[in-house]
């Protein structure tokens, strides 16, 4: 056990003992568990440990955000579940993007951290040539390009590894698949199979591998059910491989090159379009991608296009992102006069420096939503200089400031390249602190306490439906449970009706009817939002009794659900009520009752 054996051993008791483990990976910042029953892990528990950032439930996976200091965290609770058996992992109800996000995590995380160290020191060699440190002609220039190339160049024996893992077969089946498409005799070569000349090359390809590996699977799990035991351990490999790795290189592995270039060739299409605009969009919208776990798959195309010898406008229009966020919580460290605040403010500004955002972002930047907000925006002008300047990243580099080497290059001198990169920072950064720190304020300096609140003008929002009262927080919806949505209540029906908690007009009833807005007629934006992930059923169940622009009154009957229908389908009833123009008023002040009836007192608006 290493040194954070305490923090392992909570974080292992907390997600239900390491009998409810089903599958634990890593990638830079985050353990990324598959439980087999997540309600028997403790939420909130994780999320109030000292060296836990946040807890995220994304592609179907349980993610602790730690940090930088992951690998080491990772090996601790490893230590303490001991080897897991990857077909026991628990088979969960995905939708087909979260499936396509967790095969990427679990493709590209392992290795993710080797690539980057590999593309350091691509880019710092491409440094040492420019200045004439170590001349392209020797030998010691060869031996260390070939030494941060080995990994690109066969990385389809490494993803033919993580994929096959990740698909529950032998790992090894996988990376032989991958060695066989990188064969040396058989890469650009004239060969003619049964009357048909094929001539492919598959070195630093992605698809190629990934996608024979699963039709591997295909073939692999069916035989270890048919093959007898005495011969299943060397036939099922050989028959495999035998079968898969000639399919994949003369037809699967053709198919996936023509997809892979169509795809790397519709992001620079759209980067072809308008550079600036490609890169305000990518700037502005990273560190929201990043919150909801999407940022993987962006992050495997810009791979893609590195793995295959393409520079990547991706990762340089996104580079502003972590910065402006650093800039937020930097300017928040130096006005806070809040101990704990200030504590927590100081190690994410510095990780931010090195590309970790996730303690700026879930520690500061969030729960602050229009800091967020600017942040973003600033970066979408970073990325839209980087766009308008040509910026490209043509090796992988480290993260953050690491990240420099990457965007050495021949096609534009060091100098040319550190100035550009210094504008989008300074563009990024300089206006945010500036926002934040004239702007900012203590909460207590704000509203001076609670009881001071309570005597303002106040109004009350009363309970729309009869049930048990929870917590925002404890929604598993991370835009609920952050308040980025606004301040509320989560209230778990006992009846299937929904009545008005306000005097006001109907706004909105979303087409799949599981949700409706009503403006009070004090100004209050009031979101019902019945169960999650309930627009998947596209309205059935649900019976509306108002419509848009609808007057009405407190205690009127607005929508009917049915609870067992819902839950049959395996989707939680579990119902929000927001005020989602929160941040426009002093405090929202939840009651503190467990059980409420309809028309109880639910929430109090401080104006």
């Amino acid at each position: 056990m290493g040194k954070y054996e305490a923090l392992a051993k909570k974080i292992v008791e907390n997600v239900g003992g390491k009998e409810n483990v089903g599958d634990l990976t890593h990638c830079v910042t985050r353990l990324r568990f598959k439980l087999h029953d997540e309600s028997k892990a403790n939420d909130e528990a994780i999320k109030q440990m000292d060296d836990v950032v946040t807890l995220m439930k994304s592609g179907g996976q349980y993610q602790v955000v730690i940090g930088n200091h992951v690998p080491e965290v990772y090996e601790d609770v490893c230590a303490l579940i001991g080897t897991l058996n990857p077909a026991d992992a628990p088979k969960q109800k995905q939708s087909f993007g979260n499936m396509v996000v967790d095969f990427i995590s679990a493709m590209m995380g392992p290795v993710l951290a080797v690539l980057i160290g590999s593309g350091m020191i691509k880019g710092i060699l491409a440094l040492c040539a420019f200045t004439g440190i170590i001349s392209m002609e020797s030998g010691l220039y060869t031996l260390l390009n070939a030494t941060g190339d080995a990994m690109f160049y066969f990385f389809p024996v490494f993803l033919g590894y993580t994929s096959a893992k990740k698909l529950k077969i032998d790992p090894f089946v996988g990376a032989v698949i991958g060695a066989l498409l990188m064969y040396p005799s058989l890469q650009g070569t004239d060969l003619d199979i049964l009357g048909h000349t094929i001539n492919v090359s598959y070195s630093s390809t992605v698809m190629p591998v990934v996608f024979t590996t699963i039709f591997a699977s295909l073939i692999y799990k069916p035989l270890m059910k048919i093959i007898p035991d005495v011969v299943k351990t060397f036939m099922v490999p050989m028959l495999t491989i035998v079968i898969a790795a000639p399919l994949g290189f003369v037809l699967i592995g053709p198919a996936m090159n023509a997809l892979s270039n169509l795809l790397v060739g519709g992001v620079m299409a759209v980067y072809s379009f308008s550079p600036i605009l490609a890169g305000f969009l990518m700037g502005s919208l990273w560190q929201v991608i990043v919150v909801f776990g999407l940022h993987m798959g962006f992050v495997a195309v810009g791979i893609v296009q590195l793995a295959s010898g393409q520079a990547t406008p991706i990762f340089a229009l996104a580079t502003g992102a972590g910065y402006a966020q650093t800039a937020v919580v930097m300017a928040i460290w130096m006005k806070t006069k809040n101990k704990k605040l200030k504590d927590l403010a100081l190690p994410a500004w510095i990780s931010g420096w090195f590309g970790v955002t996730e303690p700026a972002i879930y520690g500061v930047t969030l729960p602050r939503i229009k800091y967020f907000v600017a942040a973003c925006i600033f970066a979408g002008f970073a990325g839209s200089f980087m766009g308008m300047q040509g910026m490209l990243v043509h090796q992988m580099a480290g993260l953050g400031i690491f990240g420099i080497p990457g965007y050495f290059n021949e096609a534009m001198p060091v100098s040319t390249t550190l100035i550009n990169f210094a504008i989008a920072l300074a563009i990024s950064m300089i206006p945010t602190f500036l926002f934040t720190y004239f702007t900012y304020q203590d909460e207590a300096e704000t509203v001076e306490n609670t009881e001071a609140a309570r005597t303002s003008l106040t109004d009350t929002v009363v309970a729309p439906i009869r049930g048990k009262v929870m917590p925002l927080s404890s929604i598993k919806d991370e835009a609920f449970s952050l308040g980025t949505l606004g301040k509320g209540i989560v209230i778990l029906p006992e009846e299937g009706k929904v009545y008005s908690p306000v005097d006001g007009v109907v706004t909105m009833v979303f087409p799949s009817l599981h949700a409706v807005g009503i403006t009070a007629d004090n100004g209050l934006q009031i979101l019902i939002h019945v169960g999650m992930d309930t627009v998947q059923l596209d309205g059935e169940g649900f019976t509306a009794h108002v419509v848009k622009d609808q007057k009405v009154t407190k205690g009127q009957l607005l929508l009917d659900f049915d609870i067992d229908l819902i839950t049959s389908r395996g989707y939680s009833v579990e119902t929000p009520v927001v005020i989602t123009n929160s941040h426009d008023i002093l405090d929202v002040i939840e009651t503190n009752n467990q059980q409420v009836a309809v028309a109880d007192d639910l929430l109090t608006a401080v104006f």
